[in-house]
C-alpha cells in the first residue's frame, strides 16, 4: 500500500525545501517532490525532520530514573551513583526489562527519537547464571516491536572490575562473560533481531577497564564489521587508573593499541586532552555524547566546540535515561559549552549560521553512522520522520532552520506532533499510540520492585 503525505516545508539531505511531496510504501520512502502542489488524497503537515538517533541508552536504568537524587554521607559521584543502580538491577527478571524499556522506548519516540543504539550489559539471571537463548537481550527486542523504534542492539562484553584484568564484583555478576560465553549471547542476540524490520547488531566491550588488551583484539576480530562502541574517559578516576596502569590515558591507550574508524563509537569521552581530540577527529570515530546524563553524574564537559573545529563526528545519547528527551541533549550540549566559554551559539559553525540547524544536522549524520543505520529523508531511505506543531506559540513566523531553532531552544517536546518509523504512524498528538497501556504496565512493573 503507498501513502501519500505533503509538507509546506521539508529538510532533505540537500538542505530545507518547500512543498514536499513523499509517497511511502513498504517502510520506506519510494518517491520524492519538491515545490509540489498537494493532492485531494494526502495528509497535510506543516514541517518534517528526520528521526533522531540515539546512540546510547540503557533502557533498563529508566526504572531507576529519580532514585538516586538524595546526598550520601560523602561526596557523591558516578561511583556512589552505581552502587545505587547496582542494587536496583539486582532484582530485574526479563518481563520487568521488557515494561522498563518499552515505556523508555516511548518516551524517545515521543521526543523524536527513532532509532535507538541499546548498550546492553544486564545479561544474567540474579545468581549471575546465563538465562537460555537471548534471555535479557529477548527482553530488550520484545520492548522494540512493541513500541516501533528501530533498534541497533549493541551486547556488552564486561569480564573484570578494574585495568589490569582485576577479578569481577559480585554485583557485577549479572554482566559478565567470557569470549566463549559472548559469542553465545552475540548469536542469540541475532536470533532476537531477526523479526524486528531495520535491527542492527553490533558490538560492544564495556570499557578499557572491563577487558584486557586481548580480550579487546579478540573482540574486533568476533565482531569484524558492524557498529562498535565502548565508554572511554568518562570519569577522572578512570584516566588516573589507567594513567597507573599503562602509563597512558584512555583514549590515546585505545589509539596505540586498536585500529579505531569509522565503526567505532566512543561514549563520552568526556576527559579528552586536545591530542587525543584530534586523534578521534581524523579517525572518523564518532563521539557518543550525553549531556542529560553527563551533567546530573557529574562527569564533566566534553571539549566539543575543539572537537566540532577538528571536523569530528558526534551524535547523542539518552544513556541512563534519568530524563529521555531528544531535544533536550542537543539544547544541554549547546548550553554546557555556553558555560564552559561563556559564549552564546558556540556551536554554531560560523556567522549568521544556525545553532540548532548544526546541532541536528551533526547528531543526525554522526548518530546514523555509528548505529550502523541510515538516517534522512531521501529515497529508499526508512521513513522514520516527525512532524512539528505549527500551532505552538514558539513557532509564529518560523521558516526554515528557525524551525529547528525553535524547537530545541524554545518549544521543546511540546513542539512535536507526530512521529513515523518506517511508514508507520507512532505519534499522534505528541503522544505514542501505545502509551497508555505501556504506561499501566510500566507502573505495575516499578511498583512491584520498588515495594
Amino acid at each position: 500500500m503507498t501513502e501519500a503525505l505533503h509538507f509546506a516545508e521539508a529538510l532533505l539531505p540537500t538542505g530545507w525545501a518547500q512543498g514536499v511531496r513523499c509517497t511511502l510504501a513498504e517502510g520506506r520512502i519510494a518517491s520524492l517532490t519538491t515545490g509540489a502542489a498537494p493532492q485531494p488524497s494526502d495528509a497535510r503537515h506543516a514541517v518534517a525532520l528526520p528521526g533522531l538517533p540515539n546512540l546510547h541508552s540503557h533502557a533498563f536504568q529508566r526504572g531507576m530514573a529519580g532514585l538516586a537524587e538524595r546526598r550520601g554521607a560523602g561526596e557523591d559521584s558516578f561511583w556512589s551513583w552505581r552502587t545505587v543502580m547496582y542494587r536496583f538491577l539486582d532484582r530485574l527478571s526479563p518481563d520487568d526489562v521488557a515494561a522498563i524499556a518499552a515505556m523508555a522506548y516511548v518516551e524517545m519516540l515521543e521526543s523524536g527519537f527513532t532509532r535507538v543504539g541499546e548498550f546492553h550489559y544486564l545479561h544474567h539471571d540474579p545468581a549471575g547464571a546465563a538465562y537460555a537463548g537471548a534471555g535479557m537481550a529477548g527482553a530488550v527486542a520484545a520492548a522494540a516491536a512493541e513500541s516501533g523504534i528501530a533498534l541497533t542492539l549493541l551486547p556488552v562484553f564486561y569480564a573484570h572490575a578494574g585495568f589490569g584484568g582485576k577479578a569481577p564484583e559480585p554485583a557485577q555478576r549479572r554482566f559478565i562473560n567470557d569470549l566463549d560465553s559472548y559469542a553465545r549471547l552475540r548469536a542469540a542476540c541475532a536470533t532476537a533481531l531477526a523479526p524486528l524490520e531495520g535491527a542492527v547488531l553490533g558490538a560492544a566491550p564495556h570499557s578499557l577497564r572491563a577487558v584486557t588488551p586481548g580480550e579487546l583484539a579478540e573482540l574486533q576480530a568476533l565482531a569484524p564489521t558492524g557498529p562498535f562502541h565502548i565508554h572511554i574517559a568518562e570519569q577522572r578516576a578512570e584516566v588516573e587508573a589507567c594513567l597507573a596502569w599503562s602509563g597512558a590515558r584512555p583514549i590515546d591507550w585505545l589509539f596505540d593499541h586498536a585500529t579505531v574508524d569509522a565503526r567505532w563509537c566512543l561514549v563520552h569521552a568526556t576527559h579528552a586532552e586536545p591530542g587525543e581530540v584530534a586523534r578521534i577527529a581524523a579517525s572518523g570515530a564518532v563521539v557518543g555524547l550525553c549531556p542529560i546524563t553527563e551533567a546530573n553524574l557529574g562527569d564533566g564537559l566534553f571539549p566539543a566546540r575543539a572537537f566540532a573545529e577538528a571536523g569530528g563526528a558526534w551524535g547523542v545519547g539518552s544513556d541512563s535515561n534519568v530524563l529521555i528527551d531528544a531535544g533536550e541533549e542537543l539544547r544541554w550540549l549547546e548550553y554546557g559549552q555556553r558555560l564552559w566559554h561563556q559564549r552564546r551559539n558556540v556551536l554554531a559553525p560560523g556567522p549568521e549560521r544556525s545553532t540548532g540547524a548544526a546541532l541536528f544536522d551533526a547528531a543526525l549524520a554522526g548518530g546514523a553512522t555509528a548505529l550502523g543505520a541510515a538516517a534522512g529523508l531521501a529515497v529508499g531511505a526508512p521513513a522514520d520522520f516527525l512532524t512539528l506543531e505549527p500551532t505552538h506559540p514558539a513557532f509564529v513566523g518560523a521558516c526554515a532552520e528557525g524551525w529547528v531553532d525553535r524547537w530545541l531552544f524554545a518549544a521543546g517536546r511540546g513542539g512535536i506532533d507526530g512521529v513515523w518509523r518506517a511508514g508507520r504512524q507512532l505519534v499522534a498528538g505528541g503522544r505514542h499510540l501505545a502509551r497508555d497501556a505501556v504506561a499501566q504496565r510500566y507502573r505495575m512493573t516499578l511498583a512491584g520492585l520498588l515495594a
